[in-house]
Formats: C-alpha cells, structure tokens, sequence
C-alpha cells in the first residue's frame, strides 16, 4: 500500500467524523482488524477527535471545571495516539522481519509510523483550511489567504508521502533498517511523575 491510500483512508475518516461532528460520537471502525488500514483509520479518528478536543478547550468562556475535564480527555487521547503509533510501527517491523539489512543500510530518522503520523495530521489540516477556504461567511482576504496556505499543504502531503514510500521501499530492499523506540512517557505514569507518587 502506498501512501496515496493512507491519505485516502485518513481523509474517509475525517469525513465520517464531520458527518455528526461531535466529540462524544461512537467510533465505528470499517476495516478488518489487526490491518493496516484499520490502524490507520483508527489513528486519524483519535486524531481528529483531538483536534476538536483542542479547539474546544481554545473557547474564551469555558468553565474551569469543564476545562480541567477536557485536558485529562486531551491527555489521555495523546497516550492513545502515541499507542497508535506503536502498533503501526509494529505491524511494519512484523512485515519486514524477514529481510536483511544491507551491511551498509542506514536508519532513518523517524521511523514509518511517525512520519505517517504527521501525514494524519496533515489530512486534518487540508480539511479544515479548505473549510476556511470556503467559508461564506469570511472576508475575501481571509478566504485567499487560506486558499494560499490549502496549496502550501498540499504540496507538503505530497512531499511527505513521497518521502514516506521511499522509506517503506528502502525498508524492504535492505537498504534502510527499522530501529524503532518506545516513548516512554513519564507524566501519565504514577511510578515516575513525582507530582503523583508524592501523593502515595
């Protein structure tokens, strides 16, 4: 699979989000599971919902209370992302468990799933700018500047999944090698953040 159809999945999911455009929507998941594609629609929902979740938090009036709620769904949303970007990475180290490096294969700086990861962020940026775009009730300056920036992005998303294929293709020749790390998150664990095992 290239990256032509991660966009394409990313973008399926963005859309079914808008359809009723709430955050406290059920999640409905269209693809087999344990595939690639179900990983990454998955990954695209949680990342839309979190954009929504961070436009909410942005309001002027927002109740304190409700605020503090919303930053632990927000944390708690940046843990499933992350765990999301493991399985992806898992599925890819899986796959490609039977080549063999080159003896002068190289490790990339990022591996597969987070590059994939800002192309999901990438898709959600299209669709919203495109929405600015063509929002009726903008200026004409608002609506060209963002017209401008909509082509920016574009350009970018096909920049990066042209450098994601090429990744993946160097992978499965050898000439690159998957080394991929953990994030190990210390704040949302009660045994290293100190602001919580102080309180045990």
């Amino acid at each position: 699979m290239k990256a032509a159809a991660y966009n394409q999945i990313f973008d399926k999911a963005i859309s079914r989000y808008h359809e009723i455009d709430s955050v406290d929507q059920s999640f409905e998941n269209p693809y087999e599971a344990r595939s690639l594609e179900y990983l990454l629609h998955r990954k695209c929902w949680i990342d839309t919902v979190q954009w929504h979740y961070e436009d909410i938090i942005r309001l002027p009036e927002i109740d304190p209370i409700e605020a503090l709620a919303l930053k632990r769904k927000i944390d708690a949303s940046n843990q499933d992302r992350t765990d999301m970007v493991e399985y992806v990475d898992s599925y890819f180290l899986h796959k490609y468990t039977e080549v063999a490096a080159k003896p002068d294969a190289k490790i990339n700086s990022e591996s597969p799933a987070w590059a994939i990861d800002r192309l999901s962020i990438l898709a959600l940026k299209i669709y919203h700018m495109r929405e600015e775009a063509n929002r009726t009730s903008a200026s004409e300056t608002h609506k060209t500047s963002c017209q401008e920036k909509l082509t920016i992005l574009l350009e970018q998303r096909r920049d990066l999944s042209t450098a994601i294929d090429d990744l993946i293709a160097d992978i499965e020749s050898g000439d690159k090698f998957m080394k991929v790390y953990k994030q190990m998150k210390m704040y949302n664990d009660e045994a290293l953040n100190p602001m919580l095992y102080a309180k045990k």
